[in-house]
């Protein structure tokens, strides 16, 4: 019921976002929509591939460090179901509890598949906010876009909840005390709303849980080379990811609006914006983002049509290819 729910509201906010992007220039965004150059789409879809590519590296090498013979052609399957479970789910909330069961179902622990993937989606946040800090002091710098006040409290509130994330995920992964007093002050609240039944065999499961899950995080990140390596790879792929728009730009004939430093930069904007919004997506949030920061370079039909084909590479294409691989059977 809930996933017929998150389905509906995607599908409603789609249909608000398209009448929206259209409704004031029809045939103008039509017509740059059948003139787009193919070689610069197919360039703007190789930059996501290229995206799922590089963090189902970073995946595969935490994943490697406990088992051994672990595939990358797993890691790459377990990227894109991620893909699909991300998209269907408000905040992306449905990718990680996928990851820690799909792990499982190639041998790696629940306890330890939680390890790796607390530890993998850090070095994303942290490459996430790295770019947006760069964001941040860039336009400070160079005045890219102008002064807007709801636009800047956006951003800072984006900012802030990214940053948030990452320092709650290395209190996870490190404060085994403030951890284990959180469970059992959970647990003890659950036996008195008779949700719990045996809290002391439930206390001594979750203890047992939370010392094995830090004892691999531990091992995780003794190598800070591949540590730092790993926050590289999340790196290069955003910015693979947010080149997009001025690939689609290209593949419509504008090369002059902006440039890729330009392109990243306002990317990083409108990833900081979209991130906190509590729809399948972040459907409607980035799409809000784009039209106001790269509405600076462009505009009329042109915004119009480059927002809708950079929504479809980024997300749909990813919907498309994630439910494809929900139906593949994983390597053995």
């Amino acid at each position: 019921m809930k996933k017929i729910v998150n389905y509906v509201v995607l599908a409603i906010v789609t249909i608000l976002v398209l009448f929206f992007a259209l409704k004031d220039n029809f045939n103008e965004t039509i017509h740059q929509l059948l003139t787009m150059k193919l070689s610069w789409l197919i360039v703007a879809f190789l930059m996501v591939i290229i995206f799922w590519l590089l963090r189902s590296w970073a995946i595969h090498i935490f994943s490697k460090q406990i088992k051994k013979d672990y595939k990358y052609s797993n890691s790459l399957l377990l990227t894109m179901r991620t893909q699909f479970m991300n998209a269907i789910t408000p905040f992306a909330t449905g990718g990680q509890p996928y990851q820690v069961y799909f792990l499982n179902k190639c041998g790696i622990k629940p306890d330890v598949g939680t390890g790796i993937i607390v530890q993998n989606f850090i070095v994303y946040q942290i490459a996430l906010v790295l770019l947006g800090l760069i964001a941040l002091f860039s336009n400070y710098i160079l005045g890219i876009f102008p002064k807007n006040h709801l636009l800047a409290k956006l951003i800072v509130l984006g900012f802030i909840i990214n940053t948030i994330v990452i320092i709650v995920l290395f209190i996870v992964s490190f404060a085994k005390k403030i951890n284990k007093k959180i469970i059992n002050i959970t647990i003890r609240l659950l036996t008195r709303l008779k949700i719990v039944k045996d809290k002391e065999k439930t206390l001594a499961n979750w203890n047992e849980y939370i010392n094995n899950f830090h004892e691999n995080a531990k091992i995780l990140l003794k190598d800070k080379k591949m540590f730092l390596f790993t926050i590289l790879l999340n790196f290069i792929a955003l910015i693979c990811l947010y080149s997009v728009p001025l690939f689609v730009l290209y593949a419509m004939g504008d090369m002059s609006s902006m440039n890729a430093f330009e392109a990243v930069i306002t990317s990083a904007y409108v990833m900081l914006i979209g991130s906190f919004v509590p729809i399948p997506g972040g459907t409607g949030g980035l799409e809000f983002g784009f039209s106001q920061f790269y509405g600076f370079f462009v505009k009329g039909s042109v915004l119009s049509a480059a927002m809708l084909i950079w929504r479809f590479i980024t997300y749909y294409f990813g919907l498309i290819v994630g439910a494809i691989a929900m139906n593949i059977k994983r390597v053995k």
